[in-house]
């Protein structure tokens, strides 16, 4: 399934924990981002709550915003249920919803959810396989309900196997935690007619020393999982990046501080072939979320290569 995406613009936002307020709140703060312009919203992960509920009750509260998971981890989520989740959405907001499938990392996998984590390509692989095959409930009951409407689909992809596979069996790929290098390679393995979207990880509006702290906080959670650090490697940091928190190189690649920065991190990714970057602004903590953040980048413009400036949308 290589569908196409709807048109998601240059720039969006990544949000973790949407779901650690209520239904209400956060159709509140999906109806403020289509507000401010942001034609795309990415769900992480549920913490409390399914991000596919959670995108059903911030579809309800908008009008155009595009949203998607991002990604939706594959490990105790049959295939049929995805599709129905994702025919629910689609049936009720057509050309909203993206789904972006990936397979997170052992310590998510066994550490929380209490599963293997093995072979995570090949599960990934034989899970896209039944996500495609025809429906068969459908076929015990002997019903033919027409051509379903299929989820444009995305997969969340670092290497250059993961790369190769959103490729050939997506819409394109997603990618976390990664510099304009890792975009350049992403898109010269994805070739042309593959969207790539990245998450660009940001902090403003607060003083350097705040933004600073924040920066290294982010990262440190993310230096034990293992498909991180073997990008990074393959990006040329070493152990010695990997060490004490990470080193102000890693943290500097990895987090853009400041508009300046912002703008010119965000230019870099669309310059090197990303066709979208997803703003991941760092609140305080995980609980509160960025708004005067969101609203402060919603000003700011970009350049692809090539191009003039061109605003969020």
């Amino acid at each position: 399934m290589k569908s196409t995406l709807p048109f998601i613009g240059a720039v969006g936002l990544w949000v973790p924990g949407m779901d650690l307020r209520s239904p209400t709140a956060a159709a509140e703060v999906a109806a403020e981002v289509e507000t401010l312009g942001y034609r795309a919203l990415w769900l992480s992960e549920g913490l409390v709550r399914d991000p596919f509920m959670e995108a059903s009750t911030l579809l309800k509260a908008t009008r155009s915003l595009i949203v998607g998971t991002g990604i939706a981890v594959i490990w105790g989520r049959h295939p049929r249920v995805i599709r129905s989740q994702s025919r629910a959405l689609l049936d009720a907001h057509p050309g909203r919803f993206v789904l972006g499938l990936g397979t997170s990392h052992a310590r998510l996998v066994e550490g929380v959810l209490g599963l293997r984590y093995e072979r995570p390509l090949t599960k990934l692989r034989e899970h896209l396989d039944h996500l495609d095959e025809p429906d068969p409930l459908l076929e015990l009951a002997a019903v033919d309900s027409g051509p379903a409407p299929q989820a444009p689909r995305v997969l969340a992809a670092l290497g250059p196997r993961a790369l190769e596979l959103a490729r050939d069996r997506s819409a394109g790929a997603f990618s976390y935690l990664v510099t304009p290098e890792h975009t350049a390679h992403a898109r010269a393995v994805l070739g042309p007619d593959r969207a790539l979207i990245v998450e660009q990880a940001v902090v403003t509006g607060v003083s350097a020393g705040e933004a600073r702290a924040r920066a290294r906080a982010h990262i440190a959670g993310y230096l034990p999982g293992a498909p991180y650090r073997a990008s990074w490697q393959r990006l040329g940091f070493d152990d010695a990046d990997f060490a004490d928190g990470g080193s102000d190189r890693l943290v500097n690649a990895l987090v853009a501080i400041g508009d300046d920065e912002i703008m010119a991190r965000v230019s870099a990714h669309l310059a090197a072939g990303a066709d979208h970057v997803c703003l991941q602004a760092l609140p305080t903590d995980p609980v509160t979320l960025p708004l005067d953040q969101w609203r402060r980048l919603a000003h700011l413009t970009w350049r692809s290569a090539g191009s003039a400036a061109v605003p969020i949308n």
